[in-house]
């Protein structure tokens, strides 16, 4: 029997490794096939041994559905690193036997973190999971991981040891060999930090979410040539020399630099632009060769660039001769990477246009890789990294809060993630005795990140893309509007729709509509619909000006309306809100002797609306009450798709909007909203708001301080008072105008876009000063 139990301990299988989910990152878990555990003859929750270049353990579970044909382990970017090896290569499994340890020594495995404290915690969250000496392990929340038994998931049951995760060092076990902690177990926590034994036991691919297409083009640039130079000889060409990453600021292109470097077994050599600058003629490029050298000699090696566009800018914008032998210099050491030194350079800008264009070309850089704004499933993964270890309210939906963080780029969630646990932190600060140096154990055991802490962060923290555009976030639902449902009904149909079910109209094979043009008297709520568009739809909205995009400076309209569609489209789905739009972008010719800056401007939105750069996920409104006077080039399908009439509300809709403005005023019993409904035709949104201000004014001067409600007197007093501001002259001027725009692209003139009744005939000078006629 004894002989049995040997041979079945010394079976041995050789997996391939594959990357673990990113929410099982730091669990200590790895997932085989079910034909695995039958070959070890092992049951879910057995401590296995994977050896590599290096042995560590961990708890062996049983692989997703769609692994369990393969011939794969999953491990996490430190259990990785922990066998020194990366994803691709093979690994030997085994059984193993876990033993109780005397004691365990942590250290802080990041070199700015000082940790002391009580370890009472720590050896609850380390419970029963297998160490070994010299590995990096990581502190987990109380998130449970799926398809894992009950018996199993006990383990991770622990309250989190802190508000993130936080790795560590197993500095010293005893016994040697593989242990795991029990209650008998005496656990110490250094306060210092202590070199861990892999330079790789930084950043790897699990700390980088929403960016699983670009790792795969890197590792192919980078890890392929860096591993296996062999493959490029055999096949007969020179490997890529450079990657350049290019994409907003705070999308992860610095972190994913390390992840590549420390997953490749490369050593890592970083260039920053100021630090490169010397003082001295020559200084400049004597330190970057000697970059380069250093990294030739510790080959395979990479050199990784930031900010790249300080030091090689285009050398026909710049004056200095410093900055310009520093590009040329740059140019001849890429140029002089030999073709199999194993030596890669990734640079990373989030100004690719305003880098020499010499560099841009293959045999220097080969590929130009971009990293966008996350989608809703990348912010997902974001988040899940960044609350790992955190430990969260069962109330907390990672995916709520996926859905809300439209245009947030990794920077921005690991902010919210921090306000979060701050404002947790805040809510037990009365709990704190504050001359004592340690928190209290009962006090940790209760802190916990609630869905309201997320909320509140929400409030404080902006997506980075929307800084300089960011409005406040619309508090103005479909239920806050009445009277205009025709025109709610469009909205919902060409916004709403769209942005919430793209796949549908994927499907179909149409387009959503890209613009929206309301029109209509002024005070009936179009403003309020696109505001109510943009809560609707979940949307970022981004609210404009006709002041905020003209400018004085020849050029500078233009520019400010490229950047705001190009932000636009950063931060998608989004919608784009101009008020007042006729000043913006009026009828081009329509004006004599003026500047020709509008008609520049219209130039640039039409071209920015129906361009080569298709909007995506960009929806623009329009207001105006005054469309006539809008360029008839706007108005065709694919840049104003639709042209939406907000009228004066009818009979039923001016009800609902009293019952909306009524809705926090007390009414008393003889108070009739049908009955003041009746008595105000024609009145538009606006003048019904003015009704119910005056009828509560009138009101507190009859009664003073102690009125408790308004009366029908009140309101009759305030409908004296009131008028509509939309005339019987006004609504049939409106009606004719919605017949003549539907033609207006067929009827404009040759002459500067103009046709009778349109706009008011211009009248050009002929012979002398008094003599004017109207042009034909």
């Amino acid at each position: 029997m004894a002989d049995a139990d040997a041979a079945l301990e010394e079976k041995t299988i050789r997996l391939q490794v594959a990357a673990a989910r990113q929410e099982e990152s730091g669990q200590g878990i790895v997932r085989m096939p079910r034909s695995a555990f039958q070959a070890l003859g092992i049951t879910e929750g057995d401590v296995v041994e994977i050896e590599g270049k290096r042995s560590t353990a961990a708890l062996a579970m049983s692989a997703y559905d769609e692994d369990q044909a393969l011939d794969v382990i999953r491990l996490d970017g430190l259990q990785r690193g922990n066998a020194e090896v990366g994803s691709g290569e093979h690994v030997l499994i085994r059984r193993a036997e876990s033993k109780p340890a005397k004691r365990v020594v942590f250290a802080p495995a990041q070199r700015e973190m000082r940790l002391q404290g009580p370890t009472q915690a720590l050896q609850r969250n380390f419970f029963r999971k297998p160490l070994v000496a010299g590995d990096l392990v990581a502190t987990t929340g109380q998130q449970p991981v799926r398809n894992m038994p009950p018996e199993v998931q006990r383990m991770f049951n622990a309250p989190a040891y802190a508000l993130t995760q936080i790795r560590l060092s197993v500095a010293s076990t005893t016994p040697k060999g593989i242990v795991h902690i029990d209650e008998n177990t005496e656990v110490e926590l250094r306060a210092e930090f202590e070199e861990p034994r892999d330079p790789r036991a930084g950043v790897n691919y699990d700390d980088v979410g929403g960016i699983d297409d670009t790792i795969k083009q890197l590792r192919e640039m980078v890890e392929l040539p860096l591993r296996y130079p062999e493959l490029f000889t055999r096949l007969g060409v020179d490997p890529p020399k450079g990657v350049l990453l290019h994409g907003p600021p705070g999308t992860g292109k610095t972190r994913l630099a390390q992840a590549v470097a420390n997953e490749s077994d490369a050593e890592f050599f970083t260039i920053n632009g100021p630090e490169i600058m010397g003082s001295g003629y020559g200084e400049s490029e004597k330190r970057l060769r000697e970059v380069f050298e250093a990294a030739t000699k510790a080959a395979p090696a990479i050199v990784f660039i930031d900010e790249i566009d300080s030091i090689a800018p285009k050398r026909d914008r710049v004056s200095g001769e410093a900055e310009k032998r520093l590009v040329a210099q740059l140019l001849t050491l890429m140029d002089g990477i030999e073709a199999r030194s194993n030596l890669v350079v990734i640079a990373a800008t989030n100004r690719p246009d305003a880098i020499d264009e010499a560099l841009r070309r293959p045999g220097r850089f080969d590929r130009e890789i971009v990293i966008g704004v996350p989608d809703e499933r990348g912010r997902r993964e974001i988040l899940a990294i960044h609350t790992r270890g955190m430990p969260l309210e069962d109330k907390v939906d990672l995916g709520e809060l996926a859905k809300v963080t439209h245009g947030f780029v990794g920077a921005d969630i690991a902010a919210l993630a921090r306000e979060a646990a701050i404002e947790a932190v805040r809510r037990i600060m009365p709990r704190l005795d504050l001359d004592a140096r340690t928190v209290p154990q009962e006090v940790l055991d209760d802190l916990c990140v609630t869905r309201d802490d997320f909320l509140a962060a929400l409030k404080r923290v902006q997506p980075s893309a929307m800084r300089e555009v960011m409005v406040q976030v619309p508090t103005v639902g479909w239920d806050d509007i009445g009277g205009i449902d025709e025109a709610i009904d469009k909205l919902k149909e060409g916004i709403e729709l769209p942005l919430k079910n793209a796949a549908a109209f994927q499907r179909l094979g149409i387009r959503p509509a890209q613009g929206f043009l309301l029109y209509g008297p002024p005070g009936t709520g179009k403003t309020l619909l696109a505001k109510a568009v943009a809560k609707e739809a979940e949307a970022n909205f981004i609210s404009m000006k006709s002041s905020d995009l003209l400018s004085k400076w020849y050029g500078e309209s233009e520019q400010q309306i490229a950047r705001l569609f190009q932000r636009a489209r950063s931060v998608a789905p989004c919608v784009v809100f101009i008020d007042e739009i006729d000043s913006l972008v009026p009828a081009r010719g329509s004006g004599q002797g003026e500047p020709q800056v509008t008609g520049r401007v219209v130039n640039t939105i039409l071209a920015e609306m129906d361009g080569l750069e298709e909007l995506q996920s960009v929806v623009v409104i329009g207001a105006t009450n005054r469309p006539t006077l809008v360029d008839p080039a706007l108005l065709r399908p694919g840049r104003f798709d639709e042209l939406v009439y907000v009228g004066t509300p009818d009979e039923k809709g001016r009800e609902r909007i009293l019952g909306i403005h009524t809705a926090a005023m007390p009414l008393a019993e003889d108070v009739s909203l049908a009955n003041i409904a009746a008595k105000t035709d024609r009145f538009t949104g606006a003048d019904l708001e003015d009704v119910v201000r005056r009828a509560g004014l009138n009101a507190l001067r009859r009664a003073g301080g102690e009125v408790d409600s308004v009366t029908a007197a009140d309101f009759a007093e305030a409908l004296d008072d009131s008028r509509a501001t939309v005339t019987e002259a006004m609504e049939e001027e409106y009606k004719k105008m919605r017949g003549e725009l539907k033609k207006r692209a067929a009827q404009v003139s040759p002459i500067g876009f103009i046709h009778e009744g349109m706009v008011e005939p211009i009248r050009a000078r002929k012979h002398g000063p008094d003599e004017v006629t109207p042009l034909e």
